[in-house]
């Protein structure tokens, strides 16, 4: 956890600059869902790779904090899984012929930044690239925990970037892809283990797991009328 705390310090005065500046413009919320694929890259594929992708959704809260700035709650879920048969890292690999099949779910808070200023009425641009990054828990359930010293509750960091498209003012569409940083080597239930005495279980003990979202999502925007006030009072 040590890793985290430098980041978390950070997101705090990012946090206490933004709301600052929110007190003194026009504030937008918006709603939305999605359906995507979850993957993997860890001890069983070393790359990311479309036939280890599993379903999965998420929903979500946003708030427009400037015209170029959001923060966002999501809540996401879905499979996650990988064979050693799909694409085996070497011999050792192909002997193992391991698997693991999850159910992973996530809630994270982050920012996304929008290179472009779509929310001009005034414009014809409908469309902005974006990127994003936050911090998330997550937890797996379907995997038998042979190791005492870890939680299936872990910390991760995700960030990545998509292209929003507008369809009306209240609905626009996007595309995401995002990688979930891990300090946790165990989404495949497979770590490291003697180099001397390997029993085709082994892992590599230097590089953690990690997990990716790509998907579609339609959003509903809340527009927010500041009401008049009696400057007399």
């Amino acid at each position: 956890m040590r890793g985290i705390r430098p980041f978390l310090s950070a997101a705090l005065f990012t946090l206490s600059v933004l709301v600052a500046q929110a007190q003194i413009i026009t504030q937008r919320s918006e709603v939305g869902a999605g359906i995507g694929v979850f993957n993997y890259t860890g001890d069983m594929l070393r790359n990311y790779h479309l036939g280890s992708s599993k379903p999965a959704v998420t929903v979500f809260y946003k708030s427009n904090i400037s015209k170029v700035i959001s923060s966002r709650v999501s809540l996401t879920g879905g499979k996650l899984g990988a064979s050693d048969r799909i694409k085996p890292i070497d011999v050792f690999g192909r002997v193992r012929d391991a698997s693991f099949d999850v159910f992973l779910l996530e809630g994270s808070y982050g920012y996304e930044y929008h290179f472009l200023d779509w929310r001009r009425n005034n414009k014809r641009l409908r469309f902005t690239p974006y990127v994003f990054a936050g911090i998330a828990l997550f937890g797996i359930s379907g995997v038998e925990n042979k190791n005492a010293e870890y939680s299936n509750v872990q910390v991760s960091i995700p960030f990545g970037g998509g292209m929003k498209y507008v369809l009306s003012p209240k609905y626009y569409v996007s595309f995401e892809f995002g990688m979930r940083k891990t300090f946790f080597d165990y989404l495949d239930n497979i770590s490291d283990e003697d180099p001397n005495f390997k029993n085709f279980q082994y892992g590599n003990a230097f590089d953690n797991d990690n997990y990716y979202f790509m998907g579609i999502t339609l959003t509903y925007t809340f527009y927010q009328i500041p009401c008049p006030t009696d400057p007399y009072r």
